[in-house]
């Protein structure tokens, strides 16, 4: 208990003296000794530097430590923080050269925290909205291609989501609302994992229905996009047990 009083007397008078040490530094001194901080990769002690430095809004630097302070949490995995100090930097300086960047790593952070398709996919739909947004307003940015890898990334995972729904009631033999989170798949036409699924399990359900005509439409689907998967193969069997004269 005693080691523990005096290791946080010792982490409070160490932070005591690096305000003051601060308190009589020069904006420009601050983000001198920050950056050397952040560049050597010391990103949680150059945080307070950056921090102090962007309560003073009229400072030449502000908005380069406002940046920083963002890509420090940022490069912490810290997503929720860097989210909020990006948000506050294109808040603040929307005229910025790192504006576009800004914005770029706005959708990532959503997208960083965002939930396995198990779970809502709000951070997702956040993250994709800004990704759109990013490619109207900075069409020929050379970061444009990020933007598109992460919007593809955003849509698999809202499909499979939409699969996971569809496959719930499935299970739940509420056959009719399967099949129209698996037709909202489908009707994509990808080539993918998640398309396959959600025809498989659509060729399920017309099977135990008895809907030949359903059946073998699927089928062919199947057959023309994933000719040799064991999805294929096992409806072309089931299809054939399950309609022989």
């Amino acid at each position: 208990m005693k080691k523990l009083l005096l290791l946080m007397l010792v982490v409070v008078m160490s932070c005591s003296q690096n305000n003051l040490k601060m308190k009589n530094m020069t904006s420009e001194q601050k983000y001198k000794i920050a950056k050397q901080l952040f560049e050597k990769g010391k990103f949680n002690k150059s945080i307070p530097y950056f921090e102090n430095i962007v309560l003073e809004r009229n400072s030449l630097v502000a908005a380069d430590a406002q940046m920083k302070l963002a890509d420090a949490y940022y490069n912490l995995k810290k997503y929720d923080d860097a989210l909020y100090e990006y948000k506050e930097f294109i808040r603040l300086f929307p005229e910025d050269k790192n504006y576009q960047k800004a914005y770029l790593r706005i959708g990532i952070c959503y997208f960083k925290q965002s939930l396995n398709a198990n779970y809502t996919q709000e951070e997702t739909k956040e993250a994709l909205q800004y990704f759109q947004n990013y490619l109207e307003k900075f069409p020929f940015n050379k970061d444009k291609s990020i933007a598109i890898d992460y919007i593809k990334k955003c849509q698999l995972k809202l499909l499979e989501k939409k699969f996971l729904n569809g496959y719930i009631y499935y299970k739940t033999y509420d056959y009719s609302s399967a099949l129209m989170y698996f037709k909202e798949v489908t009707e994509l036409n990808n080539t993918n994992e998640t398309d396959k699924k959600c025809l498989y399990y659509s060729a399920l359900i017309y099977i135990n229905r008895h809907d030949f005509a359903n059946s073998r439409e699927i089928l062919s689907k199947l057959q023309a996009k994933y000719k040799d998967s064991k999805e294929t193969i096992k409806i072309a069997k089931k299809i054939k047990s399950t309609f022989k004269k």
